[in-house]
């Protein structure tokens, strides 16, 4: 590693070009996984622009999480809790794509949460990772930056989960082995 650098107010351990690229590509996938997470969590749940845009947000969010698993290394220590978070992000997206792409009865039940806790673990991270160096977040205490969003992520997932799995769909649920 060479000397540090800061980039839009954020410092970066390392100018070495390769570095500052696993970096940019990360940045740009973590961007189009933001919006991939929302445009389909705020699209119809029919054919076309949901499963579009969650192929996306998974695309992208694998893309996150192998650039990061290099920021880990070069980082290491430092960013073990950010690590832990994309393998969260990345493992229960996995299971929530494979449920929807399985459809056994009560798909929904379990696709739903696992994609919610995905996109809030993803969130975190970033938040964890830059809200110290942005304006009003780094304002905050750091336990905030880890906190915030599963406070505000989990209610609104616990809505959607309730309105589209009510009781008695959640009994025909079936989680089977790999």
């Amino acid at each position: 590693m060479d000397h540090p650098v800061t980039i839009a107010g954020i410092p970066l351990p390392s100018s070495a070009p390769w570095f500052l690229a696993v970096i940019a590509l990360h940045v740009g996938a973590g961007i189009v996984a933001a919006v991939g997470g929302v445009v389909a969590m705020l699209s119809p749940k029919t054919a076309g622009r949901h499963p579009r845009a969650g192929r996306t947000y998974y695309r992208a969010l694998v893309i996150v999480c192998l650039t990061m698993g290099v920021i880990v290394v070069v980082r290491w220590p430092v960013d073990n809790g950010l690590g832990l978070l994309g393998a969260i992000a990345l493992g229960a997206a996995g299971f929530g794509r494979r449920a929807r792409r399985r459809a056994r009865p009560g798909w929904r039940c379990v696709h739903i949460p696992c994609m919610g806790v995905s996109y809030v673990a993803l969130l975190t991270a970033f938040y964890v990772d830059n809200g110290p160096h942005l304006p009003l977040w780094n304002r905050l205490p750091p336990l905030a930056l880890w906190l915030l969003p599963s406070a505000i992520g989990f209610p609104l997932l616990a809505a959607a989960w309730w309105k589209r799995c009510p009781p008695t769909r959640r009994r025909d649920v079936v989680l089977d082995a790999p």
